[in-house]
């Protein structure tokens, strides 16, 4: 029997918020919420493992979204319902939220608030319910996307007024990251916040993780139009199992982290291009088995491949960065080691069935892939896809349209 792919819709904001409404109202007594806010998920172009050793990344954000209706209170307690977890209503007092304290979804939610009274703001309790049409555990942001809505939300009901331009935003972003470090104890860098606060609809957001940037220099946007060239830009969900906590992640920025000492640098964006051969010699007596090497080639030259791409979309050469998206794969399944499986079946099946690039995005180790597909093929290419994944004995995939879209806001 052919294969028919499995598309997952994003929603309108309306229907999101009405959405979420119900669940609020169904949730607290028929009660009404404040308002909703949302915040959307993301895809990376190029750029991966970069952002926590100073690099360059470009995402986009995607149209699917995460929606909260929250409503303020005057103590601090947060109670919290989802209706992706609806068996698993959470609740804690913003006093007793501390690095350690909390575990569960609600960590992630908690965490926002806490780093925002840790920097200075006033921030009360609040009763909120969510709901999402971001993809779980498909390495598309879908608790950055989480964090932000409630980081929009929190930044409105209590006046802070840091969503209303990039620097507060980038505020924002700092708050959510700490959230997801300290409280939630993923050790993930800034990304995935800064796509989903930042972004705007029809750009991708180069970001530039050196430190001690301004919130001008560390982010611009990027035009971004596939459709402008003929091409759609295809995510997959492969559903193979992705996680940020299992320590896979955190070995990999380990050694980052080990070889930047080693070269006494700062952080692996010091190594110039030109420079990666001496890098490497370096490191080879403290590299037996290579794998320090292998890491910091993939770091040099993933910023480098970034670099290039916005050059090329800059100039409105968006069918010309398929073969940097191929190599950036390459270079994650061989040199960072992150890739699997069904990662790689997305990528090769997509370029023999006419892609022009195709790579894996996101943290790895499962989620997520990308192909930049020539419009009027999506559809066989998605096909050709799901089918290789029967064929393969695997779990059917899901395939998500992804135009550059909108940064949170309010609905």
């Amino acid at each position: 029997m052919p294969s028919t792919p499995q598309w997952l819709e994003s929603w309108t904001p309306a229907g999101g918020a009405r959405r979420v409404r119900t669940v609020f109202s169904r949730a607290f007594d028929g009660g009404a919420p404040d308002g909703v806010w949302f915040a959307p998920g993301r895809v990376n172009l190029i750029g991966e493992h970069t952002d926590y050793n100073a690099g360059l990344c470009l995402p986009t954000a995607l149209p699917h979204r995460t929606y909260v209706a929250l409503r303020a209170r005057e103590d601090d307690v947060v109670r919290l319902v989802s209706a992706q977890a609806p068996d698993e209503p959470w609740e804690t007092k913003l006093s007793e939220v501390a690095p350690g304290s909390v575990g569960g979804w609600g960590s992630y939610v908690a965490g926002v608030a806490w780093a925002l009274a840790e920097a200075g703001h006033t921030v009360h309790g609040f009763d909120a319910a969510v709901d999402s049409c971001v993809p779980f555990g498909a390495g598309l942001s879908s608790s950055a996307s989480l964090e932000c809505a409630f980081a929009v939300a929190i930044d409105d009901v209590s006046a802070l007024g840091l969503a209303d331009d990039d620097a507060g935003r980038t505020e924002l972003v700092d708050a959510c990251r700490r959230a997801e470090n300290e409280i939630a104890g993923a050790p993930t860098g800034g990304l995935d916040q800064s796509a989903s606060l930042r972004c705007a609809e029809g750009r991708a957001l180069l970001l530039d993780f050196r430190p001690g940037l301004s919130a001008v220099e560390s982010g611009r946007e990027v035009p971004f139009d596939p459709a402008s060239a003929g091409l759609e830009l295809l995510v997959v969900d492969t559903r193979a199992p992705h996680a940020l906590v299992d320590g896979q992640y955190g070995a990999r920025r380990a050694a980052c982290e080990r070889a930047a000492a080693l070269l006494g640098l700062a952080n692996l964006r010091e190594i110039a291009p030109d420079g990666l051969d001496a890098a490497l010699a370096e490191l080879a007596p403290h590299d037996g088995d290579g794998v320090l090497a292998r890491r910091v080639r993939h770091v040099v030259t993933e910023t480098e491949r970034t670099a290039r791409f916005v050059e090329l979309v800059s100039r409105g050469l968006v069918a010309e960065v398929g073969p940097l998206m191929t190599a950036s794969h390459a270079s994650l399944r061989d040199d960072y080691e992150v890739s699997c499986r069904e990662l790689d079946l997305v990528v090769d099946t997509a370029m023999a069935a006419g892609a022009v690039g195709a790579r894996m995005t996101g943290g790895g180790f499962g989620g997520s892939a990308i192909a930049l597909v020539p419009r009027d093929d999506v559809e066989r290419v998605a096909t050709t896809v799901d089918q290789a994944f029967a064929d393969a004995g695997l779990a059917a995939p899901a395939f998500l349209a992804a135009p550059p879209s909108a940064g949170a806001g309010a609905v």
